[in-house]
């Protein structure tokens, strides 16, 4: 009896291996295309709006099965020094806010995919939860993207909210304080991801 259930243990370790394998061999992964993404982070102050936009950014995407956008793998690594309003002055406020220092990058890494919606016409809607790290705080965050697939190409689109408290950020403040930023920051991007050969 032992014998016939170490056998069937064996059995079922091999088929999950051997399944894990082939969809590891299946998977098509690409790479960031930091020319043809943008990804923007607004922002509110006393005085008025504001907007910085990412110029460094490097990640890659792994899919299992892209005709059904199942994803298994997501990065994104932003250089904190490349976020740029086009006003040195404010800047150097952001870097300093971002302790940019000691803390080079900011991150996301995909935890989990919960629900894809497939939208027809190789679009989809993915609900996802990833960590974002920025100042060396890490926070889980909920994500929903809109994803489009077109022959070598995915494009990732969506906003997501955060708060700069929520990563131990302090709001920078101008003028003795008379003119204050807003905690409500909005990311918005449209990251495009080019298949590796």
């Amino acid at each position: 009896m032992r014998r016939f259930i170490k056998k069937n243990v064996v059995f079922l370790v091999f088929i999950i291996l051997f399944e894990f394998l082939s969809n590891l061999s299946q998977a098509q992964q690409f790479s960031f295309s930091n020319q043809e993404s943008s990804l923007k982070v607004l922002g509110t102050s006393s005085l008025h709006d504001w907007h910085i936009e990412a110029k460094d950014i490097n990640g890659k995407i792994t899919f299992t099965n892209l005709d059904n956008c199942e994803i298994v793998k997501c990065n994104l690594v932003v250089e904190a020094e490349s976020l740029k309003s086009g006003k040195s002055s404010m800047d150097r406020k952001t870097y300093k806010a971002l302790k940019t220092k000691d803390y080079k990058i900011i991150t996301f890494q995909l935890v989990e995919v919960s629900q894809v919606i497939n939208n027809g016409n190789s679009k989809f809607t993915v609900k996802s939860i990833g960590d974002l790290t920025i100042t060396g705080v890490t926070n889980r965050v909920p994500l929903e993207v809109d994803v489009v697939i077109i022959k070598d190409n995915v494009s990732l689109i969506g906003k997501k909210n955060i708060k700069m408290t929520d990563f131990k950020i302090d709001p920078p403040k101008e003028l003795f304080g008379t003119i204050t930023t807003g905690d409500k920051l909005t990311i918005e991007f449209l990251m495009l991801y080019r298949q590796e050969s």
